[in-house]
């Protein structure tokens, strides 16, 4: 009897460990992980992370924490690649050096020689549309007569209406394309967002009896981003001396009125008496954010 249920106990610990390894190596494992389904065809985890892998750093890590706004491109390079194909566009492999090409280098020219295909003829600029142009933005010439202006001007507009078209055909491409999106899963392989400091923060720190330097700024915005990493650093080189905040405008946008702040990346210093003393809009690099806080007596 006991020898039965010995032979019973250790079948079922055999059955639960295999449950276990086919959930993890195979239902887990990120080629299996569908995160979405375009016209039936998948998009897994892992073609996710090798796309992800090829961007770099801030926009990387916008995309880990908005994992949604690469897949979405992820899926119109897709869509793109599907409707080429339909229309009877492919690479055929020629050669031994085309056959070790990268699939998805094949892919991309497939795409490009359908989309140059599509887009061969130049938008038409008519002449009215040309005068319209130049009188609107006639001050903004330097005072170039609309002869000399004309060639400037008719490339803009060819490349706006080309802008256009484009983004109505990818439009409709999307729109009338089967997608499916794991919602569930996507929200799972989001990162985190970047912190930021709250409006109680930087009210303390104006009564902190210390200068206060305050980026009002967002994770969205790609030179707040680049200077993260810069205000981290000083942050820990003034620690006693300054305090560095980073407020995210959109989540705090009555006192990003209330300061004026017109620009993202906005610096603002403030001496010991939270009276501002500087700003500066645009991103700014560590050098000369050192050079204005020794100008305002503040040393690391």
């Amino acid at each position: 009897m006991k020898r039965k249920i010995f032979i019973i106990g250790a079948i079922t610990i055999v059955a639960l460990a295999g449950a276990f390894l086919f959930y993890f190596f195979y239902l887990k494992n990120p080629s299996r992980q569908v995160l979405a389904r375009v016209n039936d065809e998948k998009i897994t985890v892992e073609q996710f992370n090798k796309e992800l892998a090829k961007v770099e750093n801030p926009i990387q890590d916008m995309y880990k924490e908005e994992p949604n706004k690469l897949l979405e491109g992820i899926i119109i390079k897709l869509l793109l690649l599907q409707e080429a194909k339909k229309q009877g566009f492919s690479t055929p492999v020629t050669t031994y050096k085309d056959a070790e090409k990268d699939s998805r280098s094949l892919e991309e020219s497939i795409i490009n020689e359908f989309m140059e295909k599509k887009f061969s003829s130049p938008p038409e600029v008519t002449r009215e549309e040309i005068e319209r142009f130049y009188k609107m933005y006639k001050d903004q010439m330097q005072g170039k007569p609309l002869k000399e202006a004309t060639p400037a001007i008719e490339q803009y507009i060819r490349e706006a209406k080309r802008q256009d078209a484009l983004q109505e055909f990818l439009g409709e491409l999307r729109s009338n394309a089967k997608v499916e999106i794991a919602e569930d899963r996507l929200k799972k392989i989001a990162s985190k967002p970047a912190e930021s400091n709250t409006e109680e923060d930087f009210k303390r720190a104006l009564l902190s009896g210390k200068p206060v330097l305050v980026d009002f700024g967002a994770n969205s915005c790609i030179p707040c981003r680049q200077m993260r990493p810069i205000l981290k650093e000083l942050g820990k080189e003034y620690g006693g001396k300054a305090s560095v905040l980073v407020i995210d405008v959109y989540k705090y946008q009555r006192l990003a009125s209330d300061y004026g702040i017109r620009l993202i990346p906005t610096l603002i210093f403030f001496d010991s008496k939270g009276k501002e003393i500087f700003r500066s809009m645009g991103a700014m690099g560590k050098d000369k954010i050192v050079e204005k806080l020794k100008e305002i007596g503040i040393s690391s």
